[in-house]
C-alpha cells in the first residue's frame, strides 16, 4: 500500500531512502535545514569499504581517546564536558570497547557494507547516474612494524569472513602505485573496496529524486512535533506542515534532539571530521588510509582528497587549523611529493559523523513511536552503508522482509 513519507534529513542516508521508498511506489517528501550542498555527505572519502569491519568502539580506543586528549593534532578527540547525554553516551561508549562487541559486530558491518557496494553499482547501471565509481581496493600504508603488524591481523581477520585481502610489500606497493613516492614499509591491501566522487552522486541523485516526483524543501528547519496516540501526526517546520503517513528520521547528528520530541532517547554524539582537496596531479590512484595518522586518501574524479579526525566536541561547524594541518602534515609523511599549499589548506571542510556507543547505526522503528523509522548513527561509515540502509528503510515501511537481520540495529537497543 503506498503511503506518503517525510524524510526529516537530506544527507546520504536521508536521499537513499526517498530513493527506495520512492521506487516501492510511496509518496515521498525530504525536508533538511541547510541549503543540501554541505556536510558529512559532501566532505567524507567516498569509501563504500567492507574492510572497515571493526567498529569504533574497539578495546583500547576509550583509553587512546584519554591519552590523546591533551594533544591537539592527535586523529581521535573526545572533548570532555559536563553533559548528561555526553555521559551517558561515553559510559555506554567504554562498555562497548571489547573484543567481543568487536565479533559480534564485524560480520554485521561487512554485510551491510557488501550490499551497500551491489546496490550502488545497480544504481551506477542506470543511464540517469554518471556518478565516479571505481573498484581499486584499498591501502592500509604502515610505517612501523607495530601498525603492520595490527593491520594484517585485520586483513587475515577480514579474509576469515569472506573479504578479498591480502599484505604488499614496500615493492608491491610501489609496483602498484607507480606514479607517485610512497613512504611505508608495506601494507595491508584490501582488493574488495570500491571508492566514489561524493558531490556527484549527491547532485545526481538529487536531480534524479526531483524528477520522480520526490518534493526536497532546502532550509526547513523542524520547528515542532505534534504527537497523538502514539505516534507522530504532524511535523511543522519554518515554512510549512506536513502530516504524513510515516516518517524517517535521517537528521544526522540532529537526529538526537529530534528524536528527543518524540521521547525516544539516542544516544548520539556529533564526530567532526574534515576533508582537504587538492586539483593538482598527486599520481595517486589507489585509495589508501595512512595507518599511523588515521586518516584517508582517495583519487575522486578531477581532484584528490585528504580526510581524517574523529573530533567528538558537540555540535558545530568551528574549523580546528591544528587538526586539518595534521591531516596535511601525514599527506606529505606518506606520500614524500605531495605538499598541500597553504591556500589548499585554507580551503578544508569539515562535516559531523552521527556516532552511536557502538559503532553500529540505529535502522529500524522504535516502540515509543509507531510511525518512526529511524536511520542515524552511521559514524565514518555512512557512506558505505548509505544504500543498504536507504534498502531497508523501505522494506521496514513497506511491511517487506528486510534484506539483512535488523536485530544489532534495534533504536531501543540497550548498551
Amino acid at each position: 500500500m503506498s503511503k506518503s513519507v517525510l524524510v526529516v534529513g537530506g544527507g546520504i542516508i536521508g536521499l537513499s531512502s526517498a530513493y527506495y521508498l520512492n521506487k516501492a511506489g510511496h509518496h515521498v517528501t525530504v525536508v533538511d535545514q541547510s541549503n543540501l550542498d554541505a556536510g558529512a555527505s559532501y566532505v567524507n572519502a567516498g569509501y563504500l569499504s567492507p574492510s572497515h569491519l571493526i567498529p569504533l568502539s574497539a578495546p583500547g580506543v576509550m583509553k587512546k581517546g584519554l591519552k590523546w586528549m591533551f594533544n591537539p593534532a592527535s586523529p581521535l578527540y573526545i572533548k570532555p564536558r559536563f553533559d548528561l547525554d555526553f555521559l551517558r553516551w561515553s559510559w555506554a561508549f567504554n562498555k562497548s570497547c571489547n573484543l567481543k562487541h568487536v565479533q559480534k559486530a564485524a560480520p554485521v558491518i561487512r554485510d551491510i557494507s557488501l550490499l551497500s557496494q551491489e546496490l550502488m553499482t545497480d544504481i551506477k547501471k542506470d543511464p540517469s547516474f554518471t556518478f565516479h565509481y571505481q573498484k581499486k581496493g584499498l591501502f592500509m600504508l604502515c610505517q612501523t612494524e607495530k601498525m603492520l603488524e595490527e593491520e594484517l591481523e585485520v586483513a587475515k581477520y577480514a579474509v576469515e569472513l569472506g573479504l578479498a585481502a591480502k599484505e604488499v610489500s614496500r615493492l608491491e606497493i610501489q609496483q602498484m602505485e607507480p606514479d607517485v613516492n610512497i613512504n611505508a614499509i608495506g601494507a595491508a591491501y584490501f582488493e574488495c573496496d570500491h571508492h566514489s566522487t561524493p558531490q556527484e552522486f549527491m547532485t545526481e541523485l538529487k536531480a534524479y529524486l526531483t524528477n520522480a516526483g520526490v518534493n526536497i524543501y532546502a532550509n526547513e528547519k523542524v520547528l515542532d512535533i505534534v504527537l497523538k496516540n502514539h505516534g507522530v501526526e504532524s511535523i511543522i517546520t519554518s515554512n510549512r506542515a506536513f502530516k504524513p503517513d510515516e516518517i524517517v528520521m535521517a537528521a544526522g547528528s540532529w537526529s538526537a534532539l529530534l528524536a528527543k520530541k518524540l521521547g525516544v532517547k539516542l544516544l548520539l554524539q556529533a564526530g567532526k571530521g574534515y576533508r582537504i582537496n587538492t586539483e593538482r596531479e598527486t599520481g595517486i590512484k589507489i585509495p589508501a588510509i595512512l595507518a599511523e595518522a588515521k586518516a584517508a586518501v582517495t583519487p575522486m574524479n578531477g581532484f584528490t582528497r585528504f580526510a581524517g579526525t574523529m573530533e567528538i566536541a558537540g555540535i558545530n561547524h568551528d574549523i580546528n587549523k591544528v587538526r586539518v594541518e595534521a591531516i596535511a602534515k601525514a599527506a606529505t609523511q606518506y606520500y614524500p611529493d605531495v605538499k598541500l599549499t597553504v591556500e589548499e589548506i585554507g580551503d578544508a571542510a569539515c562535516g559531523l559523523r552521527p556516532v552511536t556507543p557502538d559503532g553500529l547505526p540505529y535502522i529500524g522503528k522504535s516502540k515509543k513511536c509507531n510511525n518512526l523509522t529511524i536511520a542515524a548513527g552511521h559514524a565514518m561509515m555512512g557512506w558505505s552503508m548509505s544504500t543498504a540502509t536507504g534498502k531497508l528503510v523501505s522494506e521496514i515501511i513497506s511491511t517487506k522482509k528486510p534484506s539483512l537481520n535488523l536485530e544489532f540495529f534495534n533504536p531501543d537497543r540497550k548498551f
